[in-house]
Parts: C-alpha cells; structure tokens; sequence
C-alpha cells in the first residue's frame, strides 16, 4: 500500500500533542463496571485530533466502542479516564455546538417536518425573532430539498427523507461540529448513495468539522478526509487512521476508476478482515 495514505497511531498521537486542532481527544479511556464489581474496557487510549474543516469516519467491527466514542465527543456519556476538549475547552456536556444525527431519525412523529426543525431551533436560538426562525428554517429544508414535503408528518415521508430532516435539524442551529451515528445504514444502497452525495454537496458549501461512524469501507472513502480504523473490543483503540487523498467535490464512478481507491479499499478490508479473524 502506498505509504501515505497510513498514519501510524504514534504519529498521530504525537499530532495531537505538538499541532492543537479544533478537537483533541487524548489518552482516553472508557470502562463499565460489571455486576460483581469488575470493570470491563470499552476504549483503551484513545488519540485523535480532528480539525475544524474536516470530515472524518470512524470504521469497525460492532462491540468496538465507535458509538461510544462519538457519545463522549457528544457530552452524552462520560470517559473513565482522558481528555476530550473542542477549541481548548474540554468537554463535560452535551452542547449545541456539536449535534448529532442518528441512525433511527428521532422525530417526533406528531410534528411536521417544518415543526420538527422549528422546535430545535426555538430551543436553541431562543435569541433570534420570529422571522428570522422562519427564514433559517426554510433555507434548511431547501438545503435538503425538503420545501415540498415541509407540512407532511414524519409517518408521511420515506426513510431518506426523514433522515434529511434530521441532517436539516442538526445542521440549523449552526454546530461547530456535526456527529453521525450511522446515519444511512438504515436506508436501501439506492437512496443511501443519493443521500450521501447530498451530505457531502451540503458539508462543501457549509464546511465545518464531521464526525461520522460507519461500518462501510465505501461509504467512509467517499465521504472522509480520514478514517479511523478501530481495533476489536474489549479494550479497542485506534489501530490505523487512513489519509484519503482524493480531491473534492468528488465523483463516485471516478473513484472506482482509480487505482489508488482500490489501493485504499483493500487495505481497510484487510485490516477489518484480520482482526475480525483474531476474535474467531
């Protein structure tokens, strides 16, 4: 494999040490006790940095705590041990400054898709007047092609448009950070790759720090600037992170053109392939 593309998790702990970025997550730890009092590890020295521009996948098998990372970088559970800071303060709750988008919507079905993002926004931006809710609220749902559908009820629209209400929520109040929990692995291959290129024409035109977790190799070259490649659990770590080194916007059928993809694609499988092995 091309040597570039592989940062060693020494380098990148040591990244993270020497060039303070938008998110640092150092030496973090995170265990559960169990019912006779013994402690069972979830994460095992944790380090990554992420900065305030870019898009990173974090991929592994199920158990290895990547949802569980993504809550601590959320505020939405707490590390045993570590460091987890955005923009030098670190981080103890969850904020409007990272939001998350998940896997399963979490609408409230007796809202209105323009009712749902509207609700998020009066909670948050309790400052701006009432036109100014409105206006952000319609310029998010055109931003996700959703001004048709904005007074249909959430048991009225297909999966990938509930998920794009959920994606129009998070991004409306005007995160510093975007957190994704398998946010299409819900939705069939033909509206989960629509949806994908929607997200990344999105983050272009509004660039901020993502955070997304996965299990498809695919999906997490297409998308990313860098994936994280998780070890197996109990203890997982950060085995590998990936340099993705194609140039944006990015066209899919291009990708598979080159070499360098395949080049890249192989080398995530075969990691994911060999620990998979190991817990056999």
């Amino acid at each position: 494999m091309t040597q570039y593309f592989s940062t060693s998790i020494d380098e990148a702990s040591s990244q993270v040490k020497k060039h303070p970025e938008f998110l640092e997550i150092n030496n973090l730890f995170k265990s559960y006790k169990n019912a006779d009092g013994s402690e069972f590890s979830v994460l095992d020295n944790i380090n990554l940095s992420i900065g305030e521009n870019e898009y990173i996948s974090v991929i592994g098998h199920s158990g290895c705590g990547k949802s569980t990372l993504l809550k601590i970088v959320a505020g939405l559970e707490k590390q045993s041990a570590g460091m987890v800071t955005l923009e030098g303060k670190e981080i103890r709750k969850p904020g409007a400054d990272r939001m998350m988008v998940f896997q399963h919507y979490g609408l409230l079905p007796w809202l209105t898709v323009r009712e749902n993002i509207r609700l998020a926004v009066d909670e948050v931006l309790r400052s701006l007047s009432r036109p100014e809710k409105i206006s952000l609220v319609n310029e998010h749902l055109a931003m996700v092609n959703l001004t048709a559908a904005a007074d249909k009820y959430p048991d009225e629209i297909s999966g990938g448009m509930k998920q794009r209400v959920g994606i129009a929520r998070a991004l409306a109040l005007r995160p510093k950070m975007l957190l994704m929990d398998e946010p299409f692995g819900a939705l069939d291959a033909l509206t989960r790759g629509k949806l994908q290129k929607q997200v990344l024409d999105i983050w272009e035109n509004h660039r901020q720090a993502a955070m997304m977790i996965t299990h498809d190799v695919d999906e997490a070259i297409y998308m990313s600037d860098r994936i994280v490649l998780m070890t197996n659990g109990p203890a997982a770590t950060i085995g590998e992170i990936l340099s993705v080194p194609f140039a944006r916007p990015r066209d899919r059928q291009e990708l598979r053109e080159s070499k360098d993809y395949y080049e890249l694609r192989n080398y995530a499988l075969n990691f994911l392939d060999r620990y998979f092995t190991q817990d056999e």
